[in-house]
């Protein structure tokens, strides 16, 4: 159904009269809350005030505190109550410059010489050298950082930061 003259002032008058957009569509008919809502809208009617409550129905604030615990969590600071969802304010710092990456280089020695999958241990170098069907494959074998199964230098090639991965692939696509 369209907004027709009338209509529209119909939905006027019991939109002041107080109705919500549910009983308003369903005196008009043919019409969602939604599409209500709607017009009242693009009208620029003004909100309404909700309707006051019978008194009899409004629960009475009582004039006295209730009892309270003895007990009250105390937190670091000497403050009482509820502390879990405090957030911790942090002061303000500085900006930090960043830190200077480490130059790492292969002048390490390897800890064995052509190391295969056979000899290398936690603390050996894990990062594969050649093609794994010839020969002369084997593994850098120099010695690895605590936690990880690389050398300094490999590391640094196998876990680079998000951004540097991101620009490596817009200039690779150029």
């Amino acid at each position: 159904m369209s907004w027709t003259d009338d209509r529209v002032e119909l939905l006027k008058k019991l939109w002041s009269d107080g109705l919500s957009a549910s009983q308003i569509a369903g005196e008009l008919g043919g019409v969602t809350r939604n599409a209500v809502i709607g017009k009242v809208h693009r009208l620029g009617l003004s909100g309404r005030a909700k309707a006051p409550q019978p008194q009899a129905q409004r629960p009475k604030k009582p004039t006295t505190r209730p009892a309270t615990s003895s007990v009250r969590p105390v937190g670091a600071n000497g403050t009482i109550g509820n502390l879990a969802l405090k957030s911790e304010t942090a002061p303000a710092t500085r900006p930090q410059t960043a830190p200077q990456p480490l130059v790492y280089s292969l002048s390490e020695e390897p800890l064995i010489a052509n190391a295969n999958v056979l000899q290398i241990t936690e603390q050996t170098c894990k990062w594969p050298l050649g093609d794994p069907s010839t020969e002369d494959f084997h593994f850098c074998a120099r010695r690895s950082d605590v936690g990880i199964p690389y050398c300094g230098y490999h590391a640094r090639i196998a876990y680079q930061p998000v951004s540097e991965r991101r620009r490596d692939r817009r200039v690779a696509r150029m």
